[in-house]
Formats: C-alpha cells, sequence, structure tokens
C-alpha cells in the first residue's frame, strides 16, 4: 500500500485503496461528458511486433471513456504504414496514425523547415510534438493522456489513475506526471533516475546553493516516467525537446509556464516493466550514455536561463560532488534491495556512476561549445504565426494518408 506523504512543490495523489478500474471508469465516463478525453500513443513500427503492443491494444479496447486516439508511428515505411491501419482498425474509439514518414507529413515538415521552425532531430519528442499539434487541430479531446508503448505489464487501470486528474472537473490541475515503483524478474530498475537524475540535482543545489528549479524537480518520484498527462490548454505554448530531454523538458516547461499548485504526480502502477535501454558504456551517441548527456545538458541549459553562470571549475566541482553522492545512494539502494529480496548489482551500478560522472563533463563542454543551441520545438502557437493554415494541411495530410491505405 502506497504511502500518503506530500514532499515538494506540487500535489502527490496516492493509491491508498485499490479502487477498483470499474469503478474510476464509471467517473470517468461521466467526466467524459464535461471533459472529453483522448490518448497520444507515441509509437515504433517496430513496436507494433513487441508483446507489448498487442497488449495495450487488448486494454485500450475496453476503455469507455475516450473521445479520441491518436498514434504517432515512428520508422515506417508504404507497407508498414498500411499494416498499421490493420493493426489498430479493432479500436472502437475514434482513431487516427500520424504517418511521421510519408510523403504528405514529410511535405509539411519541409514547409516548416523552410520557415525554420520544424523540429531539428528525429526521436520521440518530435513525434509528440506533431501528434499534440494534431489533437489541438481536431479539437476533439480536452483532457489528454500519453503513455509509452512498450510496457510489457500493461493494464487499463494506469491509464484511468493517469488521466483522472485532468479530467475530474472539482480539480484544478493542468498537467500529471505518473509514478511508479521500477521493479522487475525480481530487480531494481529505473537506473538513471536513481543514479544520474537524482544525485545530480542534489549535487547541482550543494554546488550552487538552493534553487527553486532544482528542488522542483526533484519533489517527483520519477521524473524520467514517459506517461504523462495534461489539459488542451497547456499544448499552444509548451516548447519540447527533441532528444532523450522530453520527460525532463517537459517539466521544465510546466514550471515556466504554471504555478505548482496547477501540477501534480500520480502514482499509476503498482507494477511496471518496459524495454530496458543498454547503458552503452563505449558509445555516447546511443543508450542511456546519450540519455544522460542529453538530460545534463537539458538542466544546465534551464539553470543558465535562470541566470546561473556556468564554467569549466563548476562542472568539475558539480562532478566531484555527484560522484561521491551517487556512491552513497548506491549504498541506500543495496540496502532497500535487501530488505525487499530484490537483486542489486553493486559493481554495474558503479560502472554506471563512473559513465553518468564522465557525461556530466561532456555535457557541460557540450554546453559551453554551443550556448546557442536550440534543442527545443517551437511552439504551436509560433508555427500558427509563421504558417496560419498549418492545422488544416495537418489533417488534410493526416486524412488523405488514412483514406488512401485504409
Amino acid at each position: 500500500m502506497s504511502d500518503y506523504h506530500q514532499g515538494g512543490s506540487v500535489a502527490t495523489l496516492h493509491n491508498l485503496t485499490q479502487r477498483s478500474v470499474e469503478e474510476l471508469e464509471d467517473e470517468l465516463v461521466a467526466f467524459s461528458k464535461v471533459r472529453p478525453m483522448g490518448l497520444l500513443l507515441p509509437s515504433l513500427y517496430s513496436e507494433l511486433e513487441t508483446e507489448a503492443m498487442p497488449q495495450i491494444l487488448s486494454e485500450v479496447k475496453k476503455v469507455p471513456y475516450l473521445n479520441q486516439i491518436v498514434v504517432g508511428l515512428d520508422r515506417a515505411s508504404r507497407d508498414q504504414y498500411r499494416e498499421a491501419l490493420r493493426f489498430f482498425e479493432s479500436l472502437p474509439q475514434h482513431h487516427r496514425i500520424l504517418w511521421n514518414d510519408g510523403p504528405r507529413l514529410r511535405a509539411l515538415d519541409a514547409d516548416l523547415q523552410a520557415h525554420g521552425v520544424a523540429p531539428q532531430e528525429e526521436g520521440k519528442g518530435r513525434n509528440v510534438w506533431y501528434c499534440l499539434g494534431y489533437m489541438l487541430a481536431t479539437d476533439k479531446a480536452e483532457a489528454i493522456a500519453l503513455h509509452d508503448c512498450d510496457i510489457v505489464t500493461y493494464d487499463r487501470s494506469l491509464l484511468a489513475r493517469l488521466i483522472y486528474p485532468m479530467a475530474n472537473p472539482q480539480f484544478s490541475y493542468q498537467f500529471a506526471k505518473g509514478y511508479y515503483p521500477r521493479i522487475s524478474n525480481g530487480s531494481l530498475n529505473g537506473r538513471v533516475t536513481r543514479l544520474l537524475v537524482t544525485p545530480l540535482l542534489r549535487s547541482l543545489e550543494q554546488v550552487l546553493g538552493h534553487s527553486d528549479y532544482l528542488a522542483y524537480l526533484d519533489g517527483f518520484r520519477y521524473p524520467l516516467a514517459g506517461e504523462f498527462s495534461f489539459r488542451k490548454s497547456v499544448i499552444p505554448d509548451i516548447r519540447m525537446p527533441s532528444d532523450w530531454g522530453l520527460e525532463m523538458g517537459t517539466l521544465s516547461e510546466m514550471y515556466r509556464n504554471y504555478s505548482p499548485n496547477k501540477l501534480c504526480q500520480v502514482d499509476i502502477a503498482e507494477i511496471y516493466d518496459h524495454k530496458h535501454q543498454d547503458i552503452s558504456l563505449t558509445h555516447q551517441d546511443r543508450g542511456l550514455s546519450k540519455m544522460s548527456i542529453d538530460i545534463c545538458k537539458l538542466v544546465f541549459r534551464k539553470m543558465s536561463v535562470m541566470g546561473t553562470v556556468f564554467n569549466k571549475e563548476v562542472f568539475r566541482s558539480v562532478k566531484a560532488a555527484y560522484f561521491r553522492n551517487a556512491l552513497d545512494y548506491i549504498e541506500r539502494y543495496k540496502n532497500d534491495a535487501i530488505i525487499n529480496g530484490l537483486n542489486l548489482d553493486v559493481h554495474t551500478e558503479e560502472k554506471a556512476v563512473e559513465l553518468f560522472a564522465e557525461n556530466i563533463i561532456e555535457a557541460g563542454q557540450k554546453f559551453l561549445d554551443a550556448p546557442m543551441e536550440k534543442p527545443f520545438i517551437p511552439s504551436w502557437s509560433r508555427i500558427r504565426s509563421a504558417i496560419p493554415d498549418v492545422f488544416e494541411r495537418l489533417i488534410e495530410a493526416v486524412e488523405e494518408d488514412h483514406q488512401e491505405f485504409s
């Protein structure tokens, strides 16, 4: 059973009573008459061929309160897009697939490139950004939830709890972040959160002094969770990273745009397992190594915008503080694993910490070398200012793809 502790600057909505999914869904059906709800699924085509996606589809088909489902499909050929249409055709809810690699959406992307407002990097952030634009354009949902497509332990109660804070008309929240324990197969997971994000945030405060922004990030129980929900009104002004910094970048945008009392985090699952990334000890451009660099750069950049001055000496001090703090955390996690009968390989944990420590310096150097880098995709408000008919063209491209290949 979850505890009821409230920590940090945002509200925590716990799972105290294990309410049934049917009871939650009855309420959500009632809420949907006031606040229509939508689900965004950012997916690689390859994920349709895994064990996770058929299970997700099977569960989502049973959800009675969704007014719209939007699937963002990446890395798909023409035949694979056609196969994706067949894969999702059993959904009883209204749904559309954004074929991001198709000629119609690529032509629209080229026009955005010509105006200097297109995403500069392929990836989940770009996929989510286009899907959010489409959902804003179609105006079918007031409350929107987003979750990953590689969750092997998925059941629809996750979605019900995730979207509930946005759907309940009595709540004034604009954004909710999902959280859950990262335990599977008898092991403690979630390495990047445990071994990088938490000790990094606390090391930055140790070196640079108190920061409301760092304290805000540190208040989230699982800041790298790929599951969150928000009101439609959030979409026009959010700037989204296109790289591995998507989750932390989204939290940072919420911090910039909203008071903490408009934000919350919600317990959405007792057990959660998904595809695990390789740590990539020898390649900085892939796996958890690239993720750690992107996350560090994002935090450094956001702090710089708020007035923090960084230089090589600061990054060396942060690395030193981080290394000591992270090793201390490994001791805590080891003891936590032991009392719960879980496995934790201390050698592997320390190798990860050594990599992340080096990547703090690497990320700092990249930040200093390119202080004017623009990793955030422009907001949809700016896009519509540059291209006033972009929503009509986006809807037209998606509909023409659907009609041609269905």
